[in-house]
């Protein structure tokens, strides 16, 4: 490959991953501050619709181990408290924040609680639901603790149910922080 043909293909990557749309998402933080998703640029990011008195809620044991081990080698994981599944989240964003921080020492960042379905689902989630359906292209989330893999340039590469444990990825995780 000529190396004028090398630069143009950086810049085409370095211009395709700029304008990739995930990037232009800011959801709010449970402190209410901005969280610019242009600030991931160039990380594996992980994102949890979330839920503290469901079933599943144990695996934010697991979501912080894989956070502690490759948060940092790249990853990012975001919670993204959801009260649509049998009103499973009914605290405040700073309830929520305390609870995960007392019974799972999650460090990573939890954002204010959100719709994922319906008329007032967040603009972020209808996105990452419109570029990964779910099963036969089903397009909401079914239940509490989905997960979104997204790549180091802001492509959706992969969505997983909520029966699917956080540790049993960290196998595609290792292979997009390559």
């Amino acid at each position: 490959m000529s190396s004028v043909f090398k630069n143009q293909y950086k810049s085409l990557s370095t211009v395709t991953r700029a304008m990739s749309k995930f990037y232009t998402f800011t959801p709010t933080a449970n402190n209410g501050q901005p969280f610019p998703l242009s600030n991931l640029e160039g990380k594996v990011v992980l994102i949890v619709n979330t839920a503290s008195k469901c079933g599943f809620t144990k695996q934010y044991d697991d979501l912080e181990a894989l956070y502690k081990k490759y948060h940092d080698q790249g990853l990012e994981i975001i919670g993204f408290p959801c009260n649509q599944f049998a009103s499973q989240e009914p605290g405040t964003s700073e309830e929520i924040a305390e609870f995960c921080k007392i019974n799972f020492g999650v460090t990573f960042p939890i954002m204010k609680k959100i719709d994922v379905n319906g008329d007032h689902a967040d603009p972020l989630y209808e996105w990452l639901k419109s570029e990964k359906p779910g099963l036969l292209g089903f397009k909401g989330i079914k239940w509490n603790f989905e997960k979104f893999l997204v790549d180091k340039n802001g492509k959706v590469i992969q969505r997983y149910s909520s029966i699917k444990n956080p540790a049993s990825i960290s196998g595609d995780i290792e292979k997009l922080l390559q």
